[in-house]
């Protein structure tokens, strides 16, 4: 079970506050208590630092996205997650800041080699020698959760060996419960917690955090992968080798490439750019819309670029370990909105949002249109280098808050990998028109999957299963009818038992009603005496208004006569 059933959320015991000292005094000891300082809500408070004896004796010689880059690094890998995000966001912070925070996507400090060994064997059940021709302890690449080295099978393959971290999962999970205590208390004493629903972003980010540590998964995520994109050659992904993987241990083909920030590299060689760029956005949106199955984790260093002719670039993918998955109903909701967006449909967009229920239900269609329209406006037709990401961002929150809009942890990958993608982009081709390159690809879904077309298409995948159904719909129908039949049967013995009183009652009343007719045949053939009238009279007193009629028209006839 990811989240445990006895965590206390909003509760911060022994352990969280130590981690939040530790998180206080790695801060002051590489100088971020600066950064905040700086900022000019704290600035009346900037004297603290020279009254901080840590910072009398830190090396200067660090530049700021150095200092954040180690704090960031000794922190733990939920932080260097943290971290490689922001290196992809060259809009948002200085380069120099952002070329630091890159080196966490792959120079994280490496664990020693042989403990890297000592794992694989014990994972594999055999020493290095027997599994492999050639291994190297030296790491080819260290990340905040595992680290790979290079290697040749006995085949003759060369491989990539990826090794989790050690005791990475009681680190994971020791951060992860200070984030589900911060999260309870801000739940619980922050009123708008309730529309961003804090605990369940941190349940989302604790199941893709830990589900990074099975490398099985890993490994099955890189297969489905490679077989959605077999028909193209605008994505390799590398080969897996089933035989050698292990929960903590992956084998995988070894691909080449440069990294995806590495702009000047790939200038200098002639890739086309600008098709790179493009490709970028259509690999992104056939994940989502075509296979409901994405990359969530597409920093520069798990994207690389390959080429044999710098005219026809593609991407190679690597890590697997964070892959999001949609809804069919969300996937039609985004793929609608984004639609909208792209034909400034503003109405559809807000009528797609309320009746996706992430608006508040009191929205009204005309506010939240106007709303949309005044942020999407502004960025319509620009490229990429001049839209303000941080401004746009700003007054969505503002509408977020004026329409309930709720934060809806299962597009949080979603969410993530777009802030990849725009930074990538923005570093390979920053005048890349993100509207007009994706909205022909958004067309063409819709018309594959939305009207005649899409009906006739999900008619056509059913066939085979239809077919198979066919022949048995007849005995079905005879094992239905029989099962209504024995229902209905069952109904009518019940319905009986109940109504045995009254049945029996019914029957003395069809015997009354002949005396009364017998009556009424006495009266119209012979004289009555008075003895007569009165055993008239009592048996009409006795019984009910049906049959004292039969007995009243006894009497007149009587009378009559």
């Amino acid at each position: 079970m990811i989240a445990q059933n006895n965590r206390l959320v909003g509760v911060m015991h022994f352990k969280q506050w130590a981690r939040l000292y530790k998180i206080g005094y790695i801060s002051v000891k590489y100088g971020l208590d600066e950064i905040v300082l700086s900022i000019p809500w704290f600035r009346p408070f900037r004297f603290a630092v020279y009254l901080n004896p840590i910072n009398w004796f830190r090396d200067r010689r660090l530049s700021v996205g150095d200092r954040l880059r180690l704090a960031l690094q000794e922190l733990g890998p939920i932080f260097v997650k943290f971290g490689q995000i922001l290196s992809t966001r060259r809009d948002v912070l200085p380069d120099d800041v952002a070329m630091a925070l890159a080196k966490l996507q792959d120079q994280v400090a490496p664990f020693p080699g042989h403990i890297a060994r000592e794992m694989i064997e014990q994972a594999l059940g055999a020493t290095v020698a027997e599994v492999f021709a050639d291994f190297s302890e030296e790491p080819l690449a260290s990340a905040s959760i595992a680290q790979v080295h290079t290697a040749q099978l006995k085949t003759g393959e060369q491989v990539v060996i990826k090794v989790l971290r050690p005791n990475i999962e009681a680190v994971l999970r020791n951060d992860i419960s200070l984030l589900y205590a911060l999260a309870g208390l801000i739940d619980r004493y922050w009123k708008p917690s309730k529309r961003l629903k804090p605990l369940e972003v941190v349940r989302e980010i604790e199941r893709n955090v830990l589900d990074e540590l099975d490398l099985m998964r890993e490994a099955s995520n890189a297969s489905q992968l490679k077989r959605n994109f077999a028909d193209t050659h605008i994505l390799q992904v590398p080969e897996i080798y089933w035989e050698y993987c292990r929960s903590n241990v992956l084998v995988m083909e070894r691909v080449h490439g440069v990294s995806s920030s590495d702009a000047k590299t790939l200038q200098a060689s002639g890739v086309d750019m600008k098709k790179l760029a493009e490709r970028g956005v259509e690999i992104f949106y056939t994940q989502v819309f075509r296979d409901c199955f994405f990359h969530a984790d597409m920093h520069p260093g798990n994207i690389w670029v390959n080429w044999v002719d710098p005219s026809d670039p593609y991407y190679v993918a690597m890590d697997f370990g964070i892959m999001g998955t949609l809804t069919k109903e969300d996937q039609h909701y985004l793929a609608g909105n984004f639609l909208a967006f792209f034909r400034r449909d503003y109405r559809r967009a807000a009528e797609l949002h309320i009746e996706s229920g992430w608006v508040g239900k009191g929205a009204r269609v005309d506010e939240l249109e106007s709303a949309i329209r005044t942020i999407c406006e502004p960025v319509f037709e620009k490229p990429l280098k001049d839209i303000s990401l941080g401004q746009s961002l700003l007054r969505l929150f503002q509408i977020a808050r004026r329409f309930e809009m709720e934060v809806l942890p299962q597009l949080l990958l979603l969410q993530k990998t777009l802030v990849n993608i725009e930074g990538m982009g923005r570093n390979l081709y920053p005048d890349l028109d993100l509207w007009r390159t994706a909205k022909p690809f958004l067309e063409k879904w819709m018309h594959h999957h939305v009207g005649l077309r899409g009906f006739l298409r999900r008619v056509k995948e059913q066939l085979p299963y239809m077919s198979e159904m066919l022949p048995e719909i007849p005995r079905l129908i005879h094992s239905n009818l029989t099962m209504q039949s024995k229902y209905l049967k069952a109904q009518l013995e019940q319905i009986q038992q109940e109504q045995k009183p009254v049945l029996s009652n019914t029957r003395s009343r069809k015997w009354f009603f002949v005396g009364g007719i017998l009556l009424l045949a006495f009266a119209g053939i012979g004289e009555l005496g008075q003895g007569h009238w009165l055993l008239i009279k009592e048996w009409i007193e006795l019984h009910d208004v049906e049959i004292a009629g039969v007995g009243v028209v006894a009497l007149l006839i009587a009378a009559i006569r």
